[in-house]
């Protein structure tokens, strides 16, 4: 009993051999995060077997928009994990408890910006990349229905930042799991037997996102021992505000840049026809399940580095990067060659019709290598992102998405014009894709390397400014 009890506590990453304390924070994230996939994946294929392919690319052409609206709160939990991972390590009660309070209450004021904002830019959007006018209209309703009811996505994601900012990435794992479980009874019975079609899809995600929401709030109510949340606590405290947003704004930045890119990149795609488009979708949902070892891995060097640093433990710090990026390459080598082999097997799961699996299966090992570079890229913004350097990982992504990516996608589809491809050939948007990844790798070992991030500790004086 007290082992179970154990698994489910915060841990303390400044003690221990730095990759075994990696490595078991890493398992239960990565869990997690391809239960968080599978919201989107149960999605995809639900709406595809039961309602058709131009379904599939309604659902796919929403994503990027509704990631670029979303990205407030990306940011302001990536904020939250990296001061509470710190504190924590500095066992600076305190400012620990005021960081969580304050985050609360800056949730709730980005959730109803992002409720009364979002439905107004959702068509408008659209409208603008050229979305087909045969999904316009399940696009709308899909996003709206996720903007309306975004309190429940913006929660869990802060929440489950402060847990794994403390070293408890078991909880987050359980509460995502259940609200998965209930998300795809949710789709099948909104979809299946009530004809609910897209918009269905929409309000069983936002419903499960709620429930995963309400856990980690009971779960942090119940951790006294580590800090304290009671009334007195939630308020935006104004010094904790802005560091929680210089740090979390970069990376919010981040995502904001990455979702921009696939928006404009979104409209060239679009611009190929719904076959391409949904085939778009599809690969994007095998890749987020490929992904997700190296986000895992990167998550997990942030809170290793953040407590690590707050304990004055760069020695630590140090040794856990050299084992967490060679043990994220290892694995990424080895998605890699199953998708190479196995891909076509991936695709028959969402789709029937032959064209498009074979569509699928050439684009998506396009991409594979590519999953190696993005891993060293991953662990060292991590361990970056951990010391307090927000900034470098985000200019790294302006360069890699927006100087490269775009032009370099608009430029091959260019060039590639024909009869049989008047917009260009399709291959064009992943190749773009795979050069971007490489190059980001690249230049984040270059940074890693300057060693900038190493003077970026918050708790050095960000203690003393708060309690003052």
């Amino acid at each position: 009993m007290a082992r179970i009890k154990e698994l489910f506590a915060a841990r303390d990453m400044t003690q221990g051999t730095p990759w075994k304390r990696i490595v078991e924070f890493t398992i239960p994230l990565l869990l997690g995060n391809v239960a968080q996939q599978f919201y989107n994946t149960a999605d995809s294929i639900i709406v595809g077997r039961y309602i058709g392919d131009n379904a599939l690319a309604a659902v796919g052409s929403a994503g990027p928009i509704l990631n670029l609206l979303l990205v407030l709160f990306v940011g302001i939990a990536v904020g939250a994990g990296i001061m509470v991972s710190q504190y924590f390590g500095a066992k600076d009660r305190e400012n620990l408890s005021r960081t969580i309070g304050t985050c609360i209450i800056l949730t709730a004021f980005t959730s109803i910006i992002i409720m009364v904002v979002g439905p107004l830019l959702s068509r408008p959007l659209l409208e603008l990349l050229n979305t087909p006018p045969s999904i316009i209209d399940w696009c709308t309703g899909y996003l709206n229905i996720f903007f309306l009811g975004s309190a429940g996505f913006s929660y869990y994601n802060i929440l489950a930042g402060a847990l794994r900012g403390l070293g408890d990435s078991v909880s987050a794992l359980i509460f995502l799991l259940v609200s998965t479980v209930l998300n795809i009874i949710l789709d099948i019975v909104f979809v299946a037997y009530f004809n609910m079609g897209v918009p269905g899809v929409a309000l069983a995600t936002v419903i499960a996102q709620a429930v995963s929401a309400i856990l980690c709030l009971m779960k942090l109510l119940n951790m006294k021992e580590h800090f304290d949340l009671n009334w007195s606590m939630l308020k935006i405290d104004p010094e904790l505000s802005r560091k929680i947003i210089k740090l979390g704004l970069p990376s919010g930045l981040t995502q904001a840049i990455f979702s921009l890119a696939m928006i404009t990149v979104q409209s060239l795609t679009n611009s190929f026809g719904e076959m391409v488009i949904a085939a778009n979708v599809i690969i994007m949902r095998v890749d987020g399940f490929a992904m997700m070892p190296n986000f895992s891995f990167g998550n997990a060097m942030t809170t290793f580095t953040g407590q690590n640093v707050g304990a004055k433990r760069l020695d630590r710090v140090d040794e856990g990067t050299k084992h967490g990026t060679a043990i994220a390459v290892g694995v990424s080598t080895a998605i890699t060659i199953l998708l190479l082999f196995f891909g076509h097997h991936l695709m028959r799961v969402f789709t029937d019709t032959p064209e498009l699996v074979t569509f699928s299966v050439r684009m998506l090992r396009i991409l594979a290598v590519g999953y190696i570079a993005v891993a060293v890229t991953q662990c060292l913004s991590g361990v970056m992102r951990g010391a307090g350097d927000t900034m470098t990982p985000m200019w790294i992504s302006l360069i890699t998405t927006v100087g490269l990516r775009v032009p370099v996608a608009y430029g091959l589809a260019y060039l590639t014009r024909s009869e049989v491809h008047p917009t260009g050939r399709p291959e064009s948007v992943f190749i773009s894709l795979l050069i971007s990844w490489t190059l980001g790798s690249l230049i984040t070992l270059a940074f890693f390397r300057r060693g900038a991030w190493r003077a970026k500790e918050l708790t050095r004086s960000a203690g003393r400014e708060v309690k003052a």
